[in-house]
C-alpha cells in the first residue's frame, strides 16, 4: 500500500516512454531511498530545465539559449537537415557525422492525424533558404507519413535554388531515426541521394 504522493509519482513515471508500472515503482523506491544523492538533484535539474529550456525559434530544437547552440555555431556547414523530432536531431548529433544545422518539423504530414503543412513550420524552413544554404537533407522516417512529407518538401523546395537530398542506405522501411545506431546513421547520411 502506497500513500497518495507516491502513487501519483509512480503513475507519472509510468507514463514516460519505455517505463511501465513495475519499472516506475523501482525508480520511485530508489529515489526515495536515496533522496540526497538522487531525488533532490533530479528535482533541481527538472526545475532548471523547466525554467530555462525552450524551443529554438530558428530550428525547432531544444536549448537554454536563443537561438540554440547549433544555430548559433558559425562553424557549421551550409546544410540543413530536416528531421521529424528533437530525438532524431540528437541521434544525428550523437553519430558525429553531420556538421550542418537542423530543422525540426515536430511531426509529419498526416491526413489521419490532421497534420497539414502549416502545422510543421515549413514556412520557417523556406524562409531560412536565403542563398547561404547549399543543401537540404531530408532525414525523415521510411513510413507512409515520412514519405508523404518528404515528397511534399521536395516539391515545395524545388524552386528555392537549393539541392534537396534524402537519406539513403541504412534506414529500414518503417524505421525511426532516433533508434538507429551511429554506424547505420553514418552510412545513411554519407550515401544520401537526390530526392524525388
Amino acid at each position: 500500500m502506497m500513500g497518495p504522493e507516491i502513487e501519483r509519482l509512480v503513475g507519472l513515471m509510468a507514463r514516460l516512454p519505455g517505463l511501465g508500472p513495475r519499472s516506475a515503482r523501482r525508480i520511485v523506491l530508489r529515489l526515495m531511498a536515496e533522496r540526497e544523492q538522487r531525488l533532490l538533484p533530479l528535482i533541481a535539474a527538472l526545475d532548471a530545465a523547466c525554467q530555462r529550456v525552450a524551443v529554438c525559434t530558428v530550428c525547432g530544437g531544444l536549448d537554454s539559449q536563443q537561438p540554440c547552440m547549433i544555430c548559433a555555431d558559425a562553424a557549421r556547414e551550409p546544410l540543413i537537415c530536416v528531421v521529424e523530432t528533437v530525438a532524431d536531431q540528437w541521434a544525428l548529433e550523437r553519430a558525429s557525422v553531420y556538421r550542418g544545422r537542423y530543422h525540426v518539423l515536430g511531426g509529419l504530414l498526416s491526413a489521419i492525424a490532421g497534420h497539414g503543412p502549416e502545422d510543421l513550420g515549413i514556412d520557417r524552413l523556406v524562409a531560412r533558404l536565403d542563398g547561404s544554404v547549399r543543401e537540404v537533407i531530408l532525414a525523415l522516417p521510411a513510413t507512409v507519413d515520412g514519405q508523404a512529407t518528404a515528397h511534399y518538401l521536395t516539391e515545395r523546395l524545388a524552386t528555392c535554388g537549393v539541392s534537396v537530398t534524402r537519406l539513403a542506405q541504412g534506414v529500414p522501411v518503417g524505421g525511426s531515426i532516433e533508434i538507429l545506431d551511429e554506424g547505420t546513421l553514418a552510412l545513411a547520411l554519407s550515401a544520401r541521394r537526390a530526392a524525388g
